[in-house]
C-alpha cells in the first residue's frame, strides 16, 4: 500500500502562490528519456453546447490511455427562462480526485523499471460533465484518435492510438461509451460503473471493471437486511441504469429472502423538484423504518436535501457504495447510523497539476490572473480546506482507478514486451493494436501494493466489500467506521461477518425494528392479509390439538394421538391417563360403600347364624337366606374389580364376576319367592306341592339359573373377551384407560339375562304379596325387586351417556344400589325383630293370622 500523502503536493499552496509556482510543483517534467513534454489544457470547463474536444488533462507518450470522468456537472435542475444566466457547472471534487489518481498511477508506472521499462505511457483525460451525449462524443474522439496538436515532423508519436480507456464513473455513460468503442475492440475499464447489465459480454465485449458488479452488492444488501430481521422496507433508486438495474437485482434477492417492499420510488437529479418532493413525501408517510437507497451520489444528495427541508420521522438508511462513503454526504446528520457496503479502504497519493487552479478558485472564491497574480484576497492554504479532494483517509473508489490503470498497463506490457531469461525488454516502436490489449486484459492477474487484480469471464473482479457505519465521533462529527466485511468468494453462509458494534438511527445501540407485522410467536400461525404483501399477516392461535413451535410458522401441525398441546400450544405433552383410581375421592367413596356393604352382609349373616334356631329365621328358608347373603357379599366386593388401572385379567374378571354373582343373588331371591308360593299352596287341603319343591329342588333351581349365566360368560370370554384399551375419542386432551367390551352382544346378553330373572322374580313376588301369614316375605321381595329393576333400567341410559371413568362409576353405583336394595328390603326387617323386638320372634306370633307386618 502506498504511503505518500495527497497533501504533499499542496503543502505550499498559500496566498502568495503564483501560477508559475503551481505549474512548477505539478511535477509534470520528462519522466523517461524520449518522453514527450506534458501539455495541460488551457480550458478545463466544458460546455454542453460546444465542441469541447480538448482534454482536461493530457500527456504525450509511446502508448496513450484514455480517461473519462465527470469533473463538472449540474447539481440542481434549473428551468431556463432566457432572462438570467444559466447556473454554471460545478466541479465535482471526488471526480477530480479520480482523474488525478489516474495521472499519478501513470507517472508511477513511467518511473517503474519493472512494468513497461523503456516505454512511456501518455494519457488523455476528458471531462464528460456528467452528460451521456458528452460521454459518447468523448468516446468517438478517443476512438478516432483526434489530436489537439498536429505533428508535422517525421518522428510522429503514437499518442493518438488509445490502447484503453479508464472510466466512466456512472453506469449509463459507461454503457453508451461501451457501445461505441466496443466496435473498435478498445478495452474499457471502469472504476465505478457497477450495473450488472455490463457483465453481458454479448452486448459489451470490451468492458471490464475493477469494482464488483451490483449483482453481488444486491445479494449482499439482501443478506444484510435479512440478518437484522428487517422484513418491511422502503426502496428508492436513481432513475438510471445503475439504479434501475441494481434495484431490480436487490428486489429479486430480497424476495428470495422473504423481505417485502412497501414502496419503490425512482428519481433523478434533473427531475423537477415536484418529483423529488413526491418521493420525499412517500418516505415521510411510510411505515417502513428501513430505507434502502440504490442511488448515485449526486441523486442522493438532492433527495436528502429535500428531506432536510421538513422534519421527517427517523429512518434507518441502507446505502450502496455510490454514496454511503461519500464525505459530502456526512453533512446530512439525520442520516447518522446509516450502514452500507463500500469498496475496501486504501491510501493512494494524487499528483498536483495547474488544473487545480480552477478547483482552488472555486473552493476559496478567489481568482488568479495572468502570471499568477491574485485578483481577490480570499485565497488560503489548501491544507486548511476540507473537501473530498483533499481527504485521503477514505480512498476507496480512487483505488479502483489506480487498479484500472495498472490493469491496462499490464495488458500493454504483455503485448509489447518480451521476457528473455531474467530480464524483460520492451520496444516502444512495436505497433500494438487495441485488440491485442483487449485479449491480454482478459488474462491479467497480478498484485499491486497488496491489491489483487484479475477479471472473470464477464470482466468482473472478485466481489469484496466493507460494511461501513456512520457513527458519531467523540467530538460530535460523523465519520465512516468499518464494522464488517463481505466476501462473495467464500462458501455460502460464510460471506458476511460483523466484527464491531454498530450505531443505529438517532444514536441508538438497539437494532431498529422494521416489520409490517410483529412476528407470530410459537403457538400461532400466519394468515396473510388480503391484498397485502406476504410480510403483512395476522397471527391466528393454533386450533385445538395443534401446535407451532417456531416463530412465524405458516402452519400448525397436530400432536401425535397420545399427546396434547400445552396452554401456549407450542409444545406437545403426553396426555394424562385417566381411570377410576382408588386414590381419588370418587374411588374412595365407592370403595368404602363396597366394603361397607360386604361387611353389612356378613354381619347380617352372623346375626342369622346366631339366631338360626329362632322361628323368624327358620320360617324364611334359612338355607336360601345364607346363600343370598353370601351372593350379596360377592356382589358388593365385585365392584372393587372395576376400580384401578384396567388389565387384561381385571377386564375379564369384572364383567363375568358381576354377571355371575348377580344371577346367583337373583336366583336365591327367585327361589325364596317360589318357596312362599309353594308353601301357601301346601296349606290348602289335599295339596302336596311342597314335595315337588323341597330343599333339593330349591338348590337345583339356583344352580341351574346360575349355570346358564356361567355358560354365557364362558362363551363371551372364549369368542371375544373384554380387554384394556386407551380411549382417545371421549376426551381430546386426555386418555381414558378402560375395558373394551370385546363383544357388545356378550355384555348385553349378561345384563339381559339378569334383567329377565329380575322381572320374573318381580312378577312372582307381586302375585305372592297378598298371601296370608306373618312369615310371608313376598311383599319385601316385591319392593326389593322394584328397586333392583328401577336401578338397572336407569343404568342403561346413564351407562351409555357417561364419559370416561364415569361410565365405570355408574356401573359400580348400579351394583351397589341394587345390592343395598336387596339386603335392606329383605333382611333389615328381620334383623330389627331379632335384635330389637325379640317378643315377636315366636312361633305363636308368626302363626297369628291377624298380624300384618
Amino acid at each position: 500500500m502506498l504511503a505518500l500523502s495527497f497533501l504533499e503536493l499542496n503543502s505550499t499552496l498559500a496566498l502568495n502562490l503564483s501560477w508559475t509556482g503551481l505549474k512548477q510543483r505539478a511535477g509534470l517534467t520528462e519522466a523517461k528519456s524520449g518522453a514527450g513534454v506534458s501539455a495541460e489544457a488551457s480550458s478545463v470547463k466544458c460546455k454542453l453546447q460546444g465542441a469541447a474536444r480538448l482534454p482536461a488533462f493530457s500527456m504525450d507518450g509511446d502508448y496513450v490511455i484514455g480517461g473519462v470522468f465527470s469533473i463538472h456537472n449540474y447539481m440542481h435542475t434549473v428551468k431556463h427562462n432566457y432572462t438570467t444566466m444559466p447556473e454554471p457547472l460545478r466541479i465535482d471534487s471526488r471526480e477530480l480526485r479520480f482523474s488525478r489518481a489516474m495521472v499519478f498511477a501513470i507517472q508511477e508506472i513511467n518511473n517503474s523499471s519493472k512494468l513497461l521499462p523503456g516505454i512511456t505511457l501518455g494519457y488523455q483525460i476528458h471531462d464528460s460533465c456528467g452528460s451521456v451525449p458528452m460521454a459518447v462524443r468523448v468516446a468517438f474522439q478517443l476512438s478516432n484518435g483526434l489530436e489537439p496538436v498536429f505533428y508535422t515532423g517525421n518522428n510522429c508519436s503514437q499518442s493518438g492510438m488509445v490502447m484503453g480507456i479508464v472510466g466512466e464513473s456512472g453506469s449509463t455513460p459507461s454503457i453508451s461509451m461501451s457501445r461505441v468503442i466496443g466496435s473498435f475492440n478498445i478495452p474499457q475499464v471502469s472504476h465505478f460503473a457497477t450495473c450488472a447489465c455490463l457483465s453481458n459480454k454479448e452486448q459489451y465485449p470490451s468492458f471490464f471493471r475493477t469494482i464488483p458488479s451490483d449483482q453481488f452488492q444486491a445479494d449482499a444488501l439482501a443478506k444484510l437486511v435479512k440478518h437484522f430481521g428487517w422484513t418491511w422496507i422502503g426502496a428508492v433508486r436513481s432513475d438510471s441504469d445503475y439504479g434501475n438495474n441494481g434495484m431490480a437485482s436487490f428486489l429479486d434477492a430480497a424476495q428470495k429472502e422473504g423481505i417485502c417492499v412497501e414502496y419503490s420510488e425512482s428519481f433523478y437529479r434533473t427531475h423537477p423538484r415536484s418529483k423529488i418532493q413526491r418521493v420525499a413525501d412517500v418516505i415521510r408517510r411510510s411505515t417502513a423504518m428501513v430505507v434502502v437507497a440504490f442511488a448515485a451520489s449526486g441523486d442522493m444528495k438532492i433527495l436528502l436535501e429535500e428531506l432536510s427541508r421538513e422534519p421527517s420521522p427517523p429512518r434507518q438508511w441502507i446505502g450502496t457504495e455510490s454514496w454511503v462513503t461519500n464525505p459530502d454526504m456526512l453533512r446530512f446528520t439525520f442520516c447518522a447510523g446509516a450502514i452500507g457496503f463500500s469498496i475496501q479502504q486504501s491510501v493512494i497519493p494524487v499528483a498536483a497539476s495547474p488544473v487545480l487552479t480552477e478547483f482552488w478558485e472555486d473552493a476559496f472564491n478567489c481568482r488568479l490572473g495572468k502570471n499568477g497574480i491574485i485578483m481577490q484576497y480570499h485565497c488560503q492554504d489548501i491544507q486548511t480546506l476540507k473537501s473530498p479532494y483533499t481527504d485521503t483517509s477514505q480512498l476507496r473508489i480512487t483505488n479502483m482507478v489506480y487498479k484500472a490503470v495498472y490493469a491496462i498497463a499490464h495488458a500493454i506490457h504483455n503485448s509489447a514486451c518480451q521476457k528473455t531469461n531474467s530480464t524483460t525488454q520492451c520496444d516502444k516502436h512495436t505497433r500494438v493494436e487495441s485488440k491485442q490489449v483487449l485479449t491480454q486484459l482478459k488474462k491479467v492477474n497480478f498484485s499491486q501494493n497488496g491489491y489483487d487484480v484479475s477479471f472473470d469471464a464477464n470482466g468482473d473482479p472478485v466481489a469484496t466489500y466493507e460494511l461501513v457505519n456512520w457513527q458519531k465521533s467523540k467530538i460530535g462529527s460523523i465519520e465512516f467506521v468499518t464494522v464488517g466485511h463481505y466476501d462473495a468468494s467464500l462458501p455460502v453462509g460464510q460471506e458476511f461477518r460483523i466484527n464491531r458494534n454498530l450505531t443505529w438511527v438517532e444514536g441508538s445501540t438497539q437494532v431498529p425494528v422494521s416489520v409490517c407485522t410483529d412476528s407470530c410467536p410459537p403457538g400461532t400461525r400466519k394468515v396473510l392479509q388480503k391484498g397485502k404483501p406476504i410480510c403483512c399477516y395476522d397471527c391466528i392461535p393454533c386450533p385445538e390439538g395443534e401446535i407451532s413451535n417456531a416463530t412465524d410458522s405458516p402452519d400448525c401441525f397436530p400432536c401425535p394421538k397420545e399427546f396434547w398441546p400445552n396452554a401456549e400450544r407450542n409444545k406437545c405433552f403426553p396426555k394424562p391417563v385417566e381411570f377410576l383410581s382408588f386414590d381419588e375421592v370418587l374411588g374412595i367413596i365407592l370403595a368404602a360403600f363396597s366394603v361397607g356393604g360386604a361387611c353389612l352382609a356378613m354381619i347380617t349373616a352372623a346375626v342369622f347364624f346366631r339366631h338360626r334356631m329362632s322361628p323368624i329365621v327358620r320360617a324364611n328358608n334359612s338355607e336360601l337366606s345364607f346363600l343370598l347373603l353370601f351372593s350379596l357379599t360377592l356382589c358388593f366386593l365385585c365392584s372393587l374389580t372395576f376400580m384401578g388401572a384396567p388389565s387384561e385379567w381385571s377386564c375379564m374378571l369384572r364383567h363375568t364376576a358381576f354377571g355371575i354373582t348377580f344371577v346367583l343373588c337373583i336366583s336365591c331371591v327367585l327361589g325364596k319367592t317360589i318357596v312362599v308360593l309353594m308353601a301357601f299352596k301346601a296349606t290348602l287341603p289335599g295339596n302336596n306341592v311342597m314335595k315337588w319343591f323341597g330343599p333339593p329342588q330349591q338348590r337345583m333351581t339356583v344352580v341351574s339359573f346360575t349355570f346358564i349365566q356361567v355358560l354365557i360368560c364362558t362363551i363371551w370370554l372364549l369368542l371375544s373377551p373384554p380387554f384394556p384399551m386407551e380411549n382417545l375419542t371421549v376426551y381430546k386432551e386426555k386418555i381414558i384407560l378402560e375395558c373394551a367390551l370385546g363383544s357388545a352382544i356378550g355384555f348385553w346378553a349378561v345384563l339381559g339375562y339378569i334383567g329377565l330373572l329380575a322381572v320374573f322374580c318381580f312378577v312372582l313376588a307381586v302375585l305372592a304379596r297378598k298371601l296370608p301369614d306373618n312369615f310371608n316375605e313376598a311383599k319385601f321381595i316385591t319392593f326389593s325387586m322394584l328397586i333392583f329393576c328401577a336401578v338397572w333400567i336407569t343404568f342403561i341410559p346413564a351407562y351409555v351417556s357417561s364419559p370416561g371413568k364415569f361410565t365405570v362409576a355408574v356401573e359400580i353405583f348400579a351394583i351397589l344400589a341394587s345390592s343395598f336394595g336387596l339386603i335392606l328390603c329383605i333382611f333389615a326387617p328381620k334383623c330389627f325383630i331379632i335384635l330389637f323386638q325379640p317378643e315377636k320372634n315366636t312361633k305363636k306370633h308368626l302363626m297369628n293370622k291377624n298380624y300384618r307386618q
